[in-house]
Formats: C-alpha cells, structure tokens, sequence
C-alpha cells in the first residue's frame, strides 16, 4: 500500500515498494526504485537512476540523484544507489555517479545525514556512517563504515577516510585519514585515535590498548621511514585485525598523502 499525499507527483514509471508514505509536494521522476517502509515527508525532490532500499526516512526539502555538480558530466547515463535504514534530514543533496568514477555513488546501510549535508558524485559511503549539519564530501570521497565527519567539516575529491574514524567539526581534510584516527584543523592534521568511539562500539581494553601502541610507533617513533614502520607494525601485531586494517589503509594507496600529526613531517 502506497499512502500519497494529493500534491506529490510520481512519474509512471517509478517503482514503489509497499508501506510507501508521500507527503505533500513529493517528485519522484522515472527510473527511481524505491523500496518497502519508506517514508518522505514533504518536499522532497528524486531524480535520475536512483535506487532506495527500504526503511529509509527522508524529511523536507532533500534533493536526491540529481545531476552531478561536474562540469565534465555530459549526461550519460549514471546510478544512486542507497541501502537500508537511511536517514536523511532536511536539505540533504546527494549527486549520482559521473564517467570519470564509475558511473555511480553508493551508500550503504544505518546511516545518518544530517541537515543540509552533501554527498558529492562517485563517493562510496559505508554502513553506519554519520554526517552532522552542513559536512560536504567532493567528488570520489570514500567513508568507510562508522566513520563520523563533524558539523561544517569537508572532505577533499578522492579522499579515502577510513572506518571507525572522527573528523572534527569545521575541519578541512585534504588528505587520507586513517582507520580509527581523529583529525580536526583548518588542513586536517591526525590528533589521535577515536578511543571514545572504539569504547562506545565494545572494542576491548586489549585491542585499544594495542592500537595505541600501534599508533605510537607509526606517527610518534623518528625510526625510519613511514614505509618501514608499517612494515614493523604489521608484523608485530599480526593478530590484532584493526591494527591490521590499518596496515592494509596504509599500503593500499601509496601515492596518496596522508593526514599525520602536526609533529610529524
């Protein structure tokens, strides 16, 4: 069943799922794919090749699949695609994919958008990731699950910011943050781990323990290069799995910049 609200416009086309509610003032254009238990609440504005999972809620004034906001886009043929159990606060952009990464943006599930936050083109958004009012990611930008970008906070095109990680409000990143990092400033420097976030998720006094030390000998040791204590750290912690998804974050993309402490050159 499909409760509509007389004013909202939804193209033939369109495929809804069942325990759909549309407030007034809703446009949902051919080719969306909406799926069960999805509630939009008014004003709300879906285009393109969008594909929403079930259960997500979106409130006034969201503008979703929209065209991407690149002036290389030619209007080929691109996809948003949206997981399960979304939220998404009032203002709320999301662009889909372009050419020139894939042709689609992806998020996944348990997620929080808050208001007025954007979700560029080409990004890969994780499960169980929260933005807070007003953080704008670029183009290319990839969160990993439960990371958190703060209130007014960005994100640089291509930036990887990995899982479990916090950017502080009204902080610029412009480079890599690392699993489980804390970074915050104008141009993001890494002040340390996300304990308060490991704590919260049931990470054991061990794993942290271990983490920290982790982290001591990759960003405060003066020992070699960054290469050789990474080299050091994985083989010394080779069965602690975070640490280990570090390591991983780490030499997966060596030509990228990573964001280190102020101390750290």
């Amino acid at each position: 069943m499909i409760t509509k609200h007389h004013t909202s416009i939804i193209s033939e086309k369109a495929e809804i799922g069942s325990n759909v509610t549309i407030g007034p003032y809703c446009i949902i254009n051919e080719n969306v794919k909406i799926g069960n238990n999805v509630n939009l609440k008014a004003h709300i504005y879906i285009d393109g090749d969008t594909t929403i999972g079930d259960n997500c809620n979106f409130f006034p004034y969201c503008s979703i699949g929209t065209t991407p906001q690149d002036l290389k886009y030619k209007g080929e043929k691109s996809i948003l695609k949206i997981g399960n159990n979304n939220t998404f606060r009032e203002y709320v952009t999301v662009n889909p994919g372009t050419e020139g990464g894939g042709l689609e943006t992806i998020i996944g599930n348990n997620c929080l958008f808050m208001i007025n936050a954007h979700v560029a083109h080409d990004c890969k958004i994780g499960n169980n990731v929260i933005m807070v009012n007003n953080a704008s990611i670029a183009g290319h930008v990839t969160l990993e699950d439960y990371a958190i970008m703060g209130a007014l906070s960005g994100a640089h095109q291509f930036c990887r910011i990995g899982k479990h990680s916090m950017i502080g409000g009204l902080t610029g990143v412009d480079s890599d943050v690392i699993p489980y990092g804390t970074v915050t400033g104008n141009r993001a420097y890494l002040s340390g781990l996300n304990i308060i976030g490991l704590k919260r998720r049931g990470f054991s006094k061990d794993v942290i323990q271990d983490l920290r030390k982790a982290y001591g000998l990759l960003f405060s040791s003066q020992e070699g290069t960054l290469s050789d204590r990474v080299k050091e750290v994985s083989e010394v912690f080779i069965d602690n799995e975070p640490i280990q998804e570090i390591v991983h974050f780490l030499k997966s993309e060596k030509s990228r910049s990573i964001c280190k402490p102020k101390n750290e050159n």
